[in-house]
């Protein structure tokens, strides 16, 4: 089973391409809004995905592992796959989940928070 639904997969892509694509003045991708939420049901583990790259199955997100410090980063999708918590349960895709803000101000937030709070 896939760990992220082919829909929203091939919206990560998108994000990915555009970020190659369309740089502004100063050098900096489009500043996504979130595509995925994605946590671990037994663990304090938390990602916000806003792109990937298909040839090597990684993301680009917000990533926060209940230590206090969420960080912006990449993550091999395959790894996140494997990955299990204290109960061996696996990464899950929060279905209710809906961004409300591009990812900086995501991650502003969380830093303030010492968590992601979406």
């Amino acid at each position: 089973m896939e760990l992220i639904p082919e829909n929203l997969r091939l919206r990560l892509i998108e994000n990915s391409r555009a970020s190659q694509l369309s740089i502004d003045r100063d050098g900096n991708p489009p500043d996504h809004w979130p595509v995925i939420k994605l946590f671990t049901p037994d663990a304090q583990a938390t990602w916000l995905l806003t792109e990937l790259n298909p040839d090597c199955n990684v993301a680009f997100g917000l990533a926060d592992f209940g230590l206090g410090c969420p960080e912006l980063g990449y993550v091999s999708l395959d790894e996140l796959s494997r990955l299990r918590g204290h109960l061996g349960l696996a990464m899950e895709v929060d279905s209710g989940f809906e961004a409300e803000f591009p990812l900086s101000d995501y991650a502003r937030m969380a830093r303030q928070a010492g968590r992601i709070e979406a």
